[in-house]
């Protein structure tokens, strides 16, 4: 069984947490971002630079709320004070990127180039052609957009070109051979 939700959520130097009725407001160097949370399932208190999750019953709904709410605050209280980030490879002849304003141009290999409007909130930069780093507060948002980019050409199977993200394994099959049709 998981204990996401009882875990004591330390509070970094530089953040300030307020909790509302049903809403818990983080503010941080990099923003502010706000957790809505059910308050008649869940109370969530702000303790000795610490924030504690609290559930009202041991309800299978109630459980699964307590561990994402509380995971929630963390990806938020990481966000306003750190930011999360995501990286992308292009790999591919012709395959590149590129940051015009706040839209990412990307030539993917397709007869016309893409063009996406970057969130608000999100810090887009290319440092090699074939490379993007998506910064952020928001984890949902970042983790996002970088789902968006990486759809507009997701890495196949045989040569390994497309858009992928920079941890991701791409597991290689064998092309058909010559050898291999004529039996």
């Amino acid at each position: 069984m998981s204990r996401v939700g009882n875990r004591l959520l330390s509070i970094p130097s530089g953040v300030n947490v307020e909790v509302e009725k049903s809403l818990v407001k983080i503010t941080g160097k990099l923003g502010t971002l706000s957790v809505p949370f059910d308050s008649k399932k869940l109370s969530v208190l702000n303790k000795d630079s610490m924030v504690i999750v609290k559930r009202a019953n041991d309800e299978k709904e109630t459980k699964m709320l307590h561990g994402t709410t509380n995971a929630n605050i963390n990806n938020a209280l990481i966000g306003v004070n750190s930011g999360h980030t995501k990286k992308l490879k292009i790999v591919g002849v012709g395959y590149k990127a590129a940051v015009n304003g706040n839209k990412i141009n990307l030539n993917l290999g397709y007869s016309h180039p893409i063009d996406l409007e970057i969130p608000a909130g999100l810090n887009v930069t290319c440092p090699q052609a074939t490379e993007v780093v998506i910064t952020g507060a928001d984890k949902a948002v970042v983790g996002q957009f970088a789902a968006v980019i990486r759809s507009k050409r997701p890495p196949e199977p045989y040569k390994g070109k497309g858009v992928a993200y920079s941890n991701e394994v791409i597991i290689r099959k064998v092309g058909k051979t010559a050898e291999g049709s004529k039996k």
